[in-house]
């Protein structure tokens, strides 16, 4: 089991330190502007020097996209469900989706900030439940539809509901589906919440403290607080790999 994480772990480690060490040296040899790209040693210490307020700011922005990714997951499930059940519903929501998937988010947040105010949330969390819909939506349908017709004809033959179809063959059967869509969503999730703080609304997230940071010439400031957000996405992104795995123990 050890050897096994070793090489798991290791090799990622080592390229990552491997990379920091080369950006120092090509920053420093090449003599890089900060405004160019900053040295990591350079980041390194104002990431420590703006730690509590970073902290804060990665709060919020996770709490958003948190809030935006269960709710968004959800609504994309229980849709997914009714349209593989309905196929009237299936060909009125195939429209609406390819739409919704084309949206830009830079087009977007303004007009939802306007909506609810500049002192919500709403739109941030808004606009991560529409960027997640899309991929939970797609693979959750696409699972659905792999539940083989004999296992079907089976249950009914033993005079299963649609609704005991539902729980023990077809979702189930889905789950690997569900959690691909999930997988895909956590990350788009964070992303979708720090690129909405760009543009207006309440200056506590991530997106707002690199924007402010850069605008007044801070560039380590503001590659700690992208650094900040990249931790936040490998996060969201292990927890929906832990709860894959503890699905797949369970089934």
């Amino acid at each position: 089991m050890n050897t096994v994480l070793v090489r798991r772990v290791l090799p990622p480690v080592l390229l990552g330190v491997l990379a920091l060490i080369a950006w120092e040296l090509l920053v420093q040899l090449a003599k890089i502007q900060p405004y160019l790209l900053p040295a990591p040693t350079a980041i390194a210490k104002q990431f420590s020097a703006v730690l509590p307020a970073l902290w804060s700011a990665t709060l919020a922005t996770g709490t958003n996209a948190f809030i935006g990714l269960v709710a968004g997951s959800i609504l994309a499930i229980i849709v997914a469900l009714v349209a593989s059940r309905l196929r009237f519903i299936d060909e009125l929501i195939a429209p609406v989706v390819a739409a919704i998937a084309v949206v830009p988010i830079v087009a977007l947040a303004p007009v939802l900030t306007t909506m609810f105010g500049a002192t919500s949330e709403t739109p941030r969390r808004v606009i991560v439940m529409i960027v997640v819909f899309v991929p939970v939506f797609v693979n959750t349908l696409r699972g659905l539809r792999q539940a083989l017709p004999v296992h079907r004809d089976l249950m009914r033959a033993y005079a299963a509901s649609n609704w005991q179809l539902t729980r023990t063959v077809t979702v189930p059967g889905a789950l690997p589906y569900i959690f691909t869509g999930l997988n895909i969503a956590s990350s788009l999730a964070v992303i979708s919440a720090v690129v909405a703080e760009y543009f207006g609304g309440l200056q506590n997230g991530l997106g707002s403290r690199i924007t402010s940071a850069a605008a007044n010439s801070a560039y380590p400031r503001a590659w700690a607080y992208v650094f900040g957000a990249i931790v936040l996405g490998l996060v969201f992104y292990a927890a929906t790999l832990v709860l894959e795995r503890l699905a797949s123990r369970r089934r």
